[in-house]
């Protein structure tokens, strides 16, 4: 199906404007739609093509699929989680879940490999949690707790209950993470491996700038760093593996928690809710690094043997950080709502965590 390919190709260089693009997508739609029983493979090779082209620039798939939902829509960010890495069929059958005809199809599929063959160059990921295997034994167990806490701390009716859920939650988080810092000091045979990682954690519209700086916040507070990528709706943050676990997982519930609180506000404005979100990120960044202080101190270990420890962690963060983002700029945010604002911090007062 080199037809295809040739007609892909001018679909992704179609940038005089609308017109011109849709007429490109139209001609390789029609293509592959009139390619009939060999559209699957030709599908999917090209897919795996563009996607293993997109993983030397940097991204990974699970950002492709992201970014189908990002740019394009609901139905795009299905056909990319379906395609994968076009090593399985998965035209066919997507069709039919969809109850779309072959050319409507083709077409969704030909829009959404344009969009990957656009993106430009990132940086790539060192190993993290979204590239490792998934874990096991006691790591994944106690992972699996500190879920089962979270999720129960944002369902439940009760804030007494919540907030026992979320301390405790917070309590396995802060003291795994300590003790695997300890271990992985002593250099003894089955501990953590010493390097830094890295994952990519995407970032809601709207609002989010605040949301990012909310992400900053809770990363801060783990001994990881975030690098907000405002263009692509994402930051990479820079951790020790159990670290950016956590990070994870309490952003999450944090994300929740102030959707629950905006509901409940006294405005539906753009500049009261995002002033919220910048106010809430805030307050939870002052929150978290007294419940970090507060861990590091009920630890065991005496202070002459930990602190040298976390510090070392911290200075190997910041380096990876500095070696993946050598140029980095910083910008601020300004709330423009002050009632909004202080719904925020009160709101974040509220969090449990």
């Amino acid at each position: 199906m080199d037809e295809f390919e040739r007609a892909y190709a001018a679909a992704v260089v179609s940038g005089a404007g609308a017109t011109a693009e849709e007429a490109a997508v139209d001609a390789a739609a029609s293509v592959l739609a009139a390619a009939g029983e060999r559209w699957e493979g030709a599908a999917g090779k090209l897919a795996g093509r563009v996607v293993r082209e997109c993983g030397a620039r940097g991204w990974e798939l699970r950002d492709l699929v992201r970014m189908a939902g990002r740019e394009l829509d609901a139905r795009h960010e299905r056909l990319a989680r379906a395609a994968g890495d076009g090593e399985e069929p998965f035209l066919a059958e997507f069709a039919r879940s969809e109850r779309l005809d072959r050319f409507s199809t083709a077409t969704a599929l030909v829009e959404l490999l344009c969009l990957y063959g656009r993106l430009p160059r990132i940086t790539p990921l060192t190993p993290g949690p979204a590239s490792a295997p998934p874990a096991t034994g006691p790591h994944s167990k106690m992972l699996a707790r500190i879920r089962a806490l979270l999720a129960k701390a944002e369902s439940t009716g009760f804030p007494e209950e919540a907030e026992a859920l979320s301390a405790k939650a917070q309590h396995l988080m802060a003291r795994h993470s300590i003790d695997e810092a300890l271990v992985a000091a002593t250099g003894a045979p089955g501990a953590p491996g010493r390097g830094p990682g890295a994952c990519r954690i995407g970032v809601d519209r709207p609002y989010e700038g605040a949301k990012a700086l909310l992400l900053d916040a809770v990363a801060a507070a783990n001994r990881c760093q975030a690098v907000w990528a405002a263009d692509f709706g994402f930051s990479t943050v820079v951790g020790f593996a159990t670290d950016l676990e956590a990070v994870e997982l309490l952003y999450t519930s944090l994300l929740v928690q102030a959707d629950h609180a905006l509901r409940g506000g006294t405005s539906r404005s753009r500049d009261f809710r995002e002033s919220f979100l910048i106010g809430y990120a805030g307050r939870v960044r002052e929150r978290l690094a007294a419940a970090t202080r507060e861990a590091q101190a009920e630890t065991a270990t005496p202070p002459a043997d930990l602190l040298p420890v976390l510090a070392a962690r911290e200075v190997d963060v910041r380096d990876a950080t500095r070696r993946m983002f050598p140029s980095t700029t910083t910008s601020r945010l300004k709330g423009r709502d002050a009632e909004g604002w202080r719904h925020g911090e009160a709101a974040a007062d509220r969090a449990r965590f």
